[in-house]
């Protein structure tokens, strides 16, 4: 039922285009009963090989600023173990509470980008120069713990964080953050993974079943992406995680 279920939500992730991360968590725990903290384990570790064939793709298009997303994933690799680490240390009914806000937090970041550009504007100062020297090392470094610490704590892609930190830091070009976000998530999954692992919340049978039922799943969903209106897509970026998050929030 766990392969069915991911099949159809990979369809629909592929179909809209839209990372669902938080979606897969809450569908796990929700309606599986799988503990918060597997469930967490699951979705990061699933995230490796859902994001290799992104990067791949956006490497080939050139669409991957690849020093920026080595020097923030090597902080992210640090922040994204510590974060499965203090996970562990946390209570399911906390952690529950905490990934779904950080869902829907998510969820109102991807808001913001996709229906308030203007606001955007007005409000967020987007970098225009890229970013370079010693700041460009430090600041790479740092927000790379922070954005993976968030990641490995509440298992999400922090994809939004990343892509807003991308912008306004770093001063990385809107078609490139997104390829190199999905560089940058690439080792933060790994690295968050594998603290799971270690911790003992990983479990096999279930990451075999929601990694093969998405990847299969967004293959065959993906095929039909031009035949989506582009409201509907738009919508449907912002509803998952809003809708993933505010299950979790009160059902769980």
């Amino acid at each position: 039922m766990i392969f069915f279920s991911m099949l159809i939500l990979g369809g629909f992730i592929g179909f809209v285009g839209a990372g669902g991360a938080g979606v897969t968590i809450t569908l796990l725990t929700v309606v599986f009963d799988v503990p918060i903290h597997t469930a967490l384990g699951v979705a990061l570790a699933s995230m490796v090989f859902t994001m290799i064939s992104g990067v791949i793709s956006h490497l080939r298009e050139h669409e991957v600023i690849v020093k920026t997303g080595l020097v923030i994933g090597l902080g992210g690799v640090i922040g994204a173990f510590a974060g499965a680490e203090f996970s562990d240390t946390i209570p399911e009914n906390i952690l529950s509470v905490c990934t779904a806000i950080m869902i829907i937090l998510s969820a109102v970041i991807l808001y913001i980008k996709v229906y308030q550009t203007e606001f955007m504007d007005r409000h967020i100062h987007i970098r225009h120069e890229q970013l370079t020297g010693r700041k460009f090392y430090i600041y790479g470094i740092i927000m790379g713990i922070i954005n993976g610490f968030l990641s490995g704590a509440f298992g999400i892609g922090a994809a939004a964080f990343i892509q807003i930190t991308l912008l306004v830091v770093f001063g990385v070009p809107l078609l490139q953050s997104i390829g190199t976000c999905m560089l940058i998530i690439l080792p933060i999954s790994a690295s968050g993974g594998l603290g799971y692992l270690l911790n003992g919340n990983l479990d096999f049978p279930i990451f075999i079943q929601t990694l093969l039922g998405l990847m299969i799943g967004a293959f065959i969903g993906s095929k039909y992406t031009h035949l989506a209106p582009r409201p509907f897509l738009k919508f449907c970026i912002v509803a998952m995680p809003t809708v993933g998050g505010l299950i979790l929030l009160f059902f769980h």
